[in-house]
């Protein structure tokens, strides 16, 4: 009697979702291994696809290699046919993302004709290869890769080298490989993808662009990632949504340079590369700082000049020099950072000082910031520049009416006209 009771309770409790709140429900998870190169920006770009659960890199495909770093990474490995590839494992619910586009992104994302490589890393642990966990997943495997020859062959590339095998095992990493690139922010995504894309892709990430702009004057041009890449994001958020120099700044992707003499390699993203009418004068790969980007926008804008020695190795304008006798009586305005293009100063709080330097009584709020200068044996308060860094003179105690006074060096301004 005692045990009908028991099971009278249970189905009571199954009914009214008692019991079933503790149930786990049914997971529909599947995961798949692919190497595509360096696994950290493989890592990277499928963590950022809705309906992946996670990514994790590793080592699969050797025989007797140890799946170690340090192992595979030796040069008597670079060329082992049985050496472990650097893959990622990829765990994702079936119901908000497909296998087929899963795979999709996995051959647009590298260059799968490049044979035991990507770019510069060279090895057959960088081979291209997809190890699979079941019948199904090898067919929706060769089908794809079939789909992208095509594509591939006309746009004028040759055979995929691609590998698609059953997975025997899979090694994770060491833990300082997961997650390379969230832990390590200042660096750049290896991107060698083709450019080539899936019919179901948005056209707009493969469509061609007009550079005849490019080729006339001076001009900053990014090279961006077609997929997701953290350090192209930093950099637009640290650097380019501050920007408003006048030298113009663009974004092109690597299959987008036509017509352009570039000499840096371009799998690196982001890549910041400074034309002079359409030709590299200075290129830089990888995320760039403020401070960087600002000294390689000065040498490439000031050249070997007072500004540049003003700006970047806090020299001094001479007194009443020619820029100064231009400022000092102009218009209603602002003043301008030369290189940042951000407002500085106002028109409204100069004053003339006697000095022979640009004398003001503010900045233009937030525009500055405040260091202490202990050089030369004096105790003085540096400006500089808040969103690019440069030197831009001193304040003191000693403006009108109790105000302070800020000594500003004119070489590293521009002038702009209110309105």
């Amino acid at each position: 009697m005692f045990s009908k009771l028991i099971r009278l309770c249970t189905l009571v409790m199954l009914f009214t979702g008692t019991a079933m709140a503790k149930m786990p429900a049914t997971e529909h998870i599947d995961s798949i291994v692919v190497g595509a190169g360096c696994f950290w920006g493989v890592e990277k770009r499928f963590e950022a696809m809705p309906g992946v659960i996670d990514a994790v890199s590793g080592y699969a495909d050797g025989n007797d290699v140890q799946p170690s770093y340090r192992v595979i990474t030796q040069k008597r490995h670079q060329f082992n046919p049985n050496n472990h590839a650097e893959v990622v494992k990829v765990r994702f619910n079936p119901a908000q993302i497909s296998l087929d586009t899963l795979l999709q992104r996995y051959f647009e994302m590298h260059d799968p004709t490049q044979l035991n490589r990507q770019g510069n890393d060279i090895g057959t642990q960088y081979r291209s290869i997809i190890l699979t966990n079941s019948d199904t997943q090898a067919l929706i495997a060769n089908r794809l890769k079939a789909e992208f020859q095509q594509l591939l062959s006309k746009a004028g590339y040759g055979a995929i080298t691609t590998q698609i095998k059953p997975l025997r095992e899979f090694f994770p990493a060491e833990s300082y490989h997961q997650d390379y690139i969230a832990k390590n922010p200042n660096g750049y995504c290896p991107d060698h993808s083709t450019g080539v894309r899936f019919t179901n892709t948005p056209v707009a990430q493969t469509t061609s662009v007009d550079n005849s702009a490019l080729l006339n004057g001076k001009h900053i041009l990014v090279i961006d990632s077609e997929s997701y890449c953290p350090y192209c994001e930093k950099f637009k958020a640290d650097v380019a949504k501050h920007y408003r120099g006048d030298i113009p700044l663009h974004y092109r992707y690597a299959s987008q340079l036509k017509g352009l003499k570039i000499t840096s390699a371009t799998w690196a993203t982001p890549t910041i590369i400074l034309l002079a009418n359409g030709k590299e004068v200075f290129g830089r790969q990888g995320y760039l700082s403020p401070n960087e980007f600002y000294l390689l926008l000065g040498k490439f804008k000031l050249g070997d000049s007072e500004a540049f020695d003003v700006a970047f190795d806090e020299g001094t304008d001479a007194r009443f020099c020619q820029q100064y006798e231009i400022f000092k009586n102009t218009p209603d305005g602002v003043f301008v950072d030369k290189l940042s293009g951000v407002a500085l100063f106002d028109t409204r709080h100069r004053f003339d000082s006697g000095s022979g330097w640009l004398s003001f009584t503010k900045p233009v709020d937030g525009a500055v910031i405040e260091k202490p200068d202990n050089r030369y044996g004096m105790r003085r308060t540096e400006i500089r520049a808040k969103v690019s860094g440069i030197h831009l003179g001193h304040v003191f105690n000693d403006g009108p009416n109790g105000k302070p006074r800020y000594c500003i060096n004119a070489t590293v301004l521009d002038f702009v006209p209110r309105g």
